[in-house]
């Protein structure tokens, strides 16, 4: 997103600068004073996790009070620009905006210079903003510091916002990235979004290495990152908005994006538990929560209101504006989604769904812990992701919204089996993914074995991607004759369609099937790579095949 946060050895350090057209880094300077930590104190002795005790004023003005506001910690991101305008488009609570109706006053620092929760913390701040997948990775380690967060509410959603994209008319997939070289900045969500959709390809383990990542350093920020593919110094390059856009406005086109794996990065609001777990506290983060969301219903319905938001509290947006013109900011709307309370609802599972929160969190745990970051502290404990969000907020919403209940009930797209058809005619996958699930001889009945598999490895997948189609693919080794090879892998590959829909109600119109027999072949049996024995490479081919497309 806008400006990202880099983990180095235990903390967040380094200033990444937004990108924007005049190629002058933008620095933004916090206004008014941060409450000190003498202003709280505890009522509830040691809160969950051994983590600090819980403050609560017990003199002067209370949390969210205008002697006291609640202050929130946020980078330039045109996601937050509901915040803003719900703080009559000003960094401090006007009289007559939605949060002094809603009886909060609310302080936004932005700090694009990203200092670690311990700091902002320790310093004054309640809140600040962080995205749900890189929120895995913080959190072990704010807990090091003996203190602990919670998310309070998703504020958006990127459906595009964040990609991959290269100026290589070659490279159209994941898969394509091999041998070739990948900017971005290490430890960000790019880099999270990067090692997903590596490890969901095709690519071999060998050929996952060839892909060459080229860090550049958090200093110099996503400008570089976009310049580095602008000079051709690299092949693709991972980047999130404004540099996105502009990347791509020059030439570059999308090769993988949140836009097709819809449900994988959420920004989120995350609250100091010293705060939340106090009724004054709790009551100013409600009201936070509250005033949020009705703005998000205002600015989705006119998206100019958030653009007078963002020029007026974001000098980086202004100067967009006045460059580029209003449509270049009012297009940044068009690649996430503003998520308000049905949205919020539908997220976090409280509608009896999939919780889309919980799953990214624990997915990204894994990614991060698996690429090193500050997770490498051996001390870093592993956190349930029920531990790392607090439900009360948007519960209590919900609670009195029945037309917010009724919304997260629907399905949030729509999908035709003449679409996927089309799809899988001529749309390039983004990726596929082999999946190896075993079957009797001759048999495509899926087993109990064979069920697991689909359910722990095939489900997730289709979790990430809410607004894809999918092509499933039958494939076999090269033993027996091609015709009933053929048959059988369309069968077997139907039958993953047939439980997917049955026993996960994904819809069936998804899904295109194909049933490719031995034609079609990830390794070559007569020179298997890498050293495979024959076994195992016939092993390789016999696999069900997800290809990723995009709408």
């Amino acid at each position: 997103m806008a400006t990202r946060i880099t983990p180095l050895t235990y903390g967040l350090v380094g200033t990444l600068l937004f990108g924007g057209l005049t190629g002058v880094y933008l620095h933004f300077k916090s206004a008014g004073k941060l409450p000190t930590s003498e202003s709280l104190s505890s009522d509830s002795g040691t809160a969950p996790n051994g983590t600090a005790a819980s403050p609560t004023p017990t003199s002067g003005s209370p949390v969210g009070s205008r002697e006291n506001p609640l202050t929130v910690g946020l980078n330039s991101f045109h996601g937050f620009a509901p915040g803003l305008y719900a703080n009559g488009n000003s960094l401090k609570t006007q009289s007559g905006s939605i949060f002094d109706r809603k009886g909060v006053q609310v302080e936004f620092k932005i700090q694009d210079n990203i200092p670690t929760l311990p700091e902002q913390w320790n310093s004054g701040n309640h809140c600040s903003w962080r995205t749900s997948d890189f929120w895995a990775q913080e959190q072990p380690n704010l807990r090091n510091a003996k203190l602990d967060g919670r998310a309070v509410m998703m504020v958006d959603n990127t459906q595009g916002a964040d990609a991959i994209v290269s100026n290589d008319l070659s490279i159209k997939s994941i898969e394509d990235l091999a041998h070739h070289s990948v900017a971005l900045l290490q430890y960000t969500p790019s880099h999270g979004l990067l090692v997903d959709g590596l490890n969901n390809s095709s690519l071999s383990s060998r050929n996952r290495a060839s892909v060459k990542t080229v860090f550049i350093s958090a200093e110099s920020g996503t400008a570089e990152v976009r310049a580095a593919l602008s000079k051709r110094s690299v092949e693709a390059a991972v980047l999130w908005d404004p540099d996105l856009s502009l990347a791509i406005k020059d030439g570059a086109h999308v090769v993988y994006s949140t836009k097709t794996a819809s449900n994988l990065i959420f920004d989120a609001i995350v609250c100091d538990t010293r705060v939340i777990n106090n009724s004054q506290g709790f009551e100013a983060v409600l009201a936070l929560v509250d005033g949020w969301m009705s703005a998000v219903k205002e600015v989705n319905a006119n998206k100019q209101l958030g653009i007078t938001a963002l020029t007026s509290a974001f000098d980086v947006y202004k100067a967009l504006s006045q460059d580029q013109s209003n449509a270049f900011v009012q297009g940044l709307f068009n690649n996430l989604v503003l998520t308000g309370l049905a949205d919020n609802i539908r997220i976090m599972g409280l509608n009896g769904g999939t919780n889309h929160y919980e799953r990214v969190y624990a997915e990204f745990d894994a990614v991060y812990r698996s690429i090193g970051g500050t997770l490498t502290n051996p001390n870093s404990p592993v956190i349930s992701p029920s531990d790392s969000i607090d439900y009360r907020f948007i519960k209590k919403l919900m609670e009195k919204d029945l037309s917010a209940q009724a919304a997260a009930n629907k399905p949030a797209f729509t999908f035709t089996a003449a679409e996927a058809k089309q799809a899988s005619a001529v749309a390039t996958p983004e990726l596929t993914k082999p999946v190896l699930i075993n079957f009797d001889t001759n048999s495509a009945i899926l087993d109990r074995s064979a069920q697991a598999v689909v359910d722990n490895q095939v489900r997730p997948l289709i979790e990430n991607f809410g607004n894809s189609y999918f092509e499933i693919n039958g494939n076999t080794d090269s033993t027996g004759s091609q015709a009933v090879n053929q048959r059988l892998s369309l069968a077997r590959a139907q039958a993953v369609v047939t439980y997917l829909s049955k026993e996960w109600e994904i819809p069936a119109e998804r899904f295109a099937v194909k049933g490719n027999g031995s034609t079609r072949p990830l390794c070559n049996e007569q020179s298997p790579e890498e050293g495979l024995s024959l076994g195992e490479c016939r092993a390789r081919n016999r696999t069900t095949r997800i290809a990723v497309l995009g709408r």
